[in-house]
């Protein structure tokens, strides 16, 4: 017998993660609404990673709950043991290289274009806690490794099947969807329009097109994003 996920196609994997129209407007209002809104809780004495776990845990836990009342779960979405952990692997190289040469591309051609100066100094402050701390690294990468996995779920997995689903009478509707998540993805981690918000919004992109070229399994996904923001991390030392 063929393991389930050997025998889903991406065509059935995309029906599979479906619903309709309406569904989908109201459970992106929601969704969204939740996402954004989530940021204005402010809880100092968590810290950086300790808050970004608090607004990725609520927002996949209302996404959680709207596939509940959809009847559906994760594994609709993807989030399936891989059929092949060879192929897996291979995948995650893919995003791994096409994001690498997508950000080369940008900052080699397009960024001095289109902007004049460098990101806002929140970033630098964020991460100024580890350079050249070491024991701090370590104490935090588990909870990089869990945001990389709860952003997989609610970018990839969620807010782009729901996009898909919303603009399924449109022409195009896959791609659409993809850069419309991509296009949130790369906003909600600036909230303006700078470098960071291209070069992550490019992360987006590629995420987004090898999930839907590839079958829609989140674990590719996961493990390039894992060893994506640990790179960052490592290079932040």
């Amino acid at each position: 017998m063929k393991n389930v996920d050997e025998s889903r196609s991406p065509a059935l994997s995309k029906q599979s993660a479906q619903v309709q129209p309406l569904h989908a407007l109201v459970d992106l209002a929601i969704f969204l609404s939740v996402m954004f809104l989530v940021r204005e809780i402010k809880f100092d004495s968590l810290g950086f990673w300790g808050y970004s776990l608090f607004k990725s845990i609520t927002t996949v836990g209302v996404a959680t709950l709207l596939l509940y009342f959809r009847k559906q779960s994760w594994k609709d979405l993807g989030l399936l043991k891989p059929g092949s952990y060879k192929k897996m692997l291979v995948v995650a190289v893919i995003i791994l290289l096409g994001t690498l040469v997508s950000i080369m591309i940008f900052e080699m051609f397009l960024r001095d274009i289109l902007f004049t100066g460098t990101d806002s100094a929140s970033k630098a402050n964020s991460f100024s806690e580890l350079e050249g701390n070491i024991p701090y690294f370590f104490s935090i990468i588990f909870f990089v490794w869990i945001e990389s996995s709860l952003e997989e779920l609610q970018d990839r997995g969620f807010s782009l099947n729901r996009f898909e689903s919303l603009f399924t009478k449109v022409p195009l509707s896959t791609i659409l969807a993809v850069l419309m998540q991509a296009a949130i993805f790369g906003f909600r981690h600036s909230y303006d329009f700078s470098p960071r918000s291209i070069t992550t919004g490019l992360i987006g992109l590629v995420f987004g097109a090898v999930y839907v070229l590839t079958g829609r399994n989140l674990w590719p996904l996961i493990i390039a994003h894992i060893v994506l923001n640990t790179m960052s991390m490592v290079e932040r030392i």
